[in-house]
């Protein structure tokens, strides 16, 4: 039996959701970002680098008998192929062994796998390390997404969500001009270039795991599993860093939890929560996912294919137009993320979707009628992008918060593989067949087959999407783990005039600095939820 089931039984009281949510931003949650949200980047620049390179990858004397369409269709389908069951995979573990420990597996199995792509020496080692890049970064997905929001103030999550997943782009960006340099055979030999770039993502990835040691564990994560008193020590470090840093004390925290602590939560129980507890969530979460699925990973995969079979740009060009584009996916959740916060999930996520479903309309119609050149093309996309990347963003951003505590790491990973398997996996399928055959008609059928994926996503979230901003987490959706009660104010005024506390407390910030054991009994527990919220909406 491990230390988190033996203290399964216990019920506490404490008030650390709300000191780490009252939190002012501050240089330790840049450490946070650098070490979770980096890892995003080498993703966007593993895709690009293989979106961009796949002429040079199947041109003779590449060292690989392989094709574009296979590069473009079969290894891209199985890297998101490996991706799916790795979410599957890593993301029970996440809930059930912790963030930390998984966020450093997840990374070393990438790390792993990027090295040995680079050694490739037939299709079939290719596309089976592929699969297991995937699938190492599927296990990042849940396992860093659960942290971030466990770890961020709740004003500051969803423009901080969105800006971690949109970086993604500046790996894009950085993958675009690498490859070509890859590409560029007065540089590199045909041979030598594209396994250099597989070898920089491993290299890169090194550096994050070094970074990524000095991030903790999630306090959340740490008081449901037994471990309350590292969550206290964990909290009021970070407390103590940020009073040093402001030269002011924190406020108190307003408000407390009772939870019953307990082991892992099973697949019956996670079941029931998403499909019959929250289950127009659940809607939702394959909607957002299965729209920009589609639409990424096609584009994203075959971009540099539709440059070079409709507008002849020669291969070692593709990555300026690409790079673009990136910009375009970069800038969007980061000018934007902000409005999340402000204007409001609903409002944000339904505009963005529809947005960008729109344009890409108005982009196949164009492209359709012969309108576009190789640059035309590449600016309408980078505009249409600048709104889906944010929508896409978003839906990483809102399966996170939507589900409780306990199922937070495999919630997302479900709805992602779910949604990617579906638009993931068929994306880059479908997109590959239609402009390999060199007609326009086909082309523009696989750009309207993903702007009508992002309407319908963008008219769901009209109608079902969460107003989670600047509320914490156990308001969102109570933890399963929680005891009903009544509101946190109510509780903390009865226990000081019940114990007959004096003064501010003794923890930093004027904070109880406890996690007091109540033996069971309840009291306590996340305030009400307003009248018409969604907190308990199925």
């Amino acid at each position: 039996m491990t230390g988190a089931q033996a203290s399964a039984a216990r019920t506490i009281t404490t008030d650390i959701p709300a000191r780490l949510d009252r939190l002012p931003w501050s240089r330790w949650h840049w450490t946070i970002i650098i070490g979770l949200g980096t890892v995003w980047i080498l993703d966007g620049l593993e895709v690009t680098v293989v979106g961009n390179i796949s002429g040079r990858l199947s041109d003779p004397g590449s060292g690989l008998a392989i094709s574009s369409g296979q590069i473009t269709g079969i290894s891209a389908a199985l890297y998101v192929a490996g991706a799916c069951v790795g979410a599957l995979f890593w993301g029970r573990l996440t809930d059930t062994w912790g963030r930390k420990k998984l966020f450093m597996i997840t990374l070393a199995v990438y790390l792993a796998a990027t090295a040995l792509t680079a050694v490739s020496f037939s299709s079939w080692w290719f596309f089976t390390f592929r699969f297991l890049t995937g699938f190492g970064i599927g296990g990042e997905y849940a396992a860093i997404n659960s942290a971030i929001d466990e770890l961020i103030p709740a004003k500051y999550r969803g423009r901080v969500d969105l800006a971690i997943n949109g970086s993604f782009w500046a790996g894009a960006f950085f993958g675009s001009l690498l490859a070509i340099l890859a590409l560029d055979e007065s540089l590199l030999p045909k041979d030598v270039g594209w396994r250099l770039t597989f070898a920089l993502g491993a290299v890169l990835a090194l550096v994050i795991l070094l970074v990524r040691r000095h991030v903790p564990e999630s306090p959340r994560w740490l008081l449901i599993h037994g471990r309350e008193q590292e969550a206290e020590r964990i909290v009021a470090s970070i407390e103590k860093k940020v009073e040093a840093e402001t030269g002011e004390r924190l406020p108190r925290p307003e408000s407390e939890i009772t939870i019953e602590q307990r082991g892992s939560v099973g697949f019956g129980e996670i079941s029931r929560t998403i499909f019959s507890t929250y289950r127009k969530r659940a809607v939702l979460g394959f909607s957002l996912f299965i729209g920009q699925a589609f639409l990424y990973n096609a584009i994203t995969f075959g971009f540099g294919a539709i440059l070079t079979k409709f507008f002849n740009v020669p291969t070692g060009n593709t990555g300026y137009y690409f790079a673009v584009i990136a910009l375009g996916n970069f800038f969007g959740p980061l000018l934007l993320g902000r409005l999340f916060d402000s204007v409001g999930r609903r409002v944000m996520i339904s505009s963005t979707y529809l947005v960008s479903g729109v344009l890409l309309f108005a982009t196949a119609w164009l492209f359709s009628r012969g309108s576009l050149n190789a640059t035309t093309l590449t600016a309408c996309w980078c505009v249409v992008l600048f709104f889906a990347s944010a929508g896409a963003s978003s839906a990483y951003l809102t399966v996170s918060e939507i589900f409780p505590m306990e199922t937070r790491a495999m919630s997302i990973a479900f709805f992602y593989a779910l949604g990617t398997a579906v638009g993931g996996i068929s994306g880059p399928l479908v997109f590959a067949d239609l402009t390999e055959s060199g007609v326009i008609g086909d082309a523009a059928l696989a750009f309207q087959i993903g702007a009508g994926l992002m309407c319908a996503a963008g008219l769901v979230a009209l109608f079902l999407a969460v107003n989670a901003e600047r509320r914490s987490l156990e308001d969102i959706a109570r933890p399963l783990s929680a005891v009903a009660g009544v509101a946190a104010t109510a509780v903390r005024a009865a226990k000081e005039k019940g114990a007959g506390r004096k003064g501010p407390g003794k923890g930093p910030g004027n904070s109880s600095g406890k996690v007091s054991g109540e033996g069971g009994a309840g009291g306590g527990g996340v305030p009400p939820a307003a009248p018409g919220s969604l907190d308990s909406a199925p």
